[in-house]
């Protein structure tokens, strides 16, 4: 990840624009971007702060919060889909998200399984030989 612009830099970028000169001219002087001094003058005209915001670290779900609701879900009703689950969050707590995040979620949590209707671990049709197809569905050769 790149390193921010040095604070020194920053000021003087800083006093250029506010000597008169425009933002494109300040970037061609200092041999930045012009979306780099956009930017700083908008948050130091925002925060009058010139120092660069935090980069790096750890980001939290949402959802940790709300561990034991979802992992109480889960062992409830082992075959809960992402959808219902999703349901469940926001009428028990409010809280909106994707079907996807929750699903995200529980892998990052240790919950990876994934079954078909017989209860069997499931594959994908093309990778097992004379695999029968699925219930109500025919076969590509058949329909031609």
């Amino acid at each position: 990840m790149p390193k921010p612009y040095s604070l020194d830099l920053r000021e003087r970028v800083v006093r250029f624009v506010e000597a008169g000169h425009s933002r494109r001219a300040a970037a061609a002087h200092f041999g930045v971007s012009v979306s780099f001094v956009v930017i700083l003058m908008r948050n130091y005209r925002k925060t009058e702060s010139l120092m660069p915001k935090p980069s790096g670290g750890r980001r939290h779900s949402k959802l940790d919060p709300h561990r034991a609701f979802l992992i109480g879900c889960v062992a409830e009703k082992d075959d809960i889909t992402m959808p219902e689950l999703a349901a469940e969050l926001v009428t028990a707590t409010g809280v909106q998200v994707a079907p996807a995040s929750i699903s995200r979620w529980l892998i990052r949590n240790g919950y990876r399984f994934k079954k078909n209707a017989a209860g069997q671990r499931a594959r994908s049709t093309r990778h097992q030989q004379g695999a029968p197809a699925v219930a109500g569905q025919t076969p590509a050769a058949d329909a031609a």
